[in-house]
């Protein structure tokens, strides 16, 4: 036996119009915010010196371990350092800054502080994120060992 579908029964409102009781409905499925990735990493970049503008270098080099590529920072070696960074991986670049505070005196030099990751291309086109920023930096010939663990999402 086949049934006719029943349209909901009308009824008066307090303003004297017509409306119809429809049953409940399942809520309709909206779209879900695409979700971050996470990646704990550790890198370490050897950077060499390129130039300086006074106590500012530019400096450019190889990195390893989670991300690896290619590096290039601009840092202030002041009574802290700081600077901003683009490392160039396989999937898109990775944008940021830190700041450390030196340790000791002599030819190498030891740091430790914050990386703060803001932006990127490619994959990584919404990342951020933050580290430990750890390494040595060598008076002599001014390069940086640089290490970072922290998390980046994107």
């Amino acid at each position: 036996m086949v049934h006719a579908a029943r349209a909901p029964a009308a009824r008066v409102t307090p303003t004297g119009h017509t409306a119809r009781s429809h049953t409940a409905r399942a809520p309709r499925a909206t779209p879900l915010a695409h979700a971050a990735h996470t990646l704990k990493a550790s890198d370490t970049a050897h950077l060499r010196y390129l130039s300086a503008s006074g106590s500012l270098l530019l400096e450019e080099g190889q990195t390893s371990g989670t991300l690896p590529g290619k590096m290039r920072a601009r840092v202030d070696v002041g009574s802290t350092f700081t600077g901003s960074f683009v490392t160039y991986t396989r999937y898109g670049t990775i944008t940021g800054h830190g700041r450390a505070t030196p340790h000791g005196s002599g030819t190498y030099e030891s740091f430790s502080g914050t990386l703060v990751v803001t932006g990127g291309s490619g994959r990584y086109a919404h990342a951020h994120g933050t580290a430990g920023l750890y390494g040595t930096f060598d008076r002599d010939n001014y390069a940086f060992v640089v290490q970072t663990t922290g998390t980046l999402l994107y």
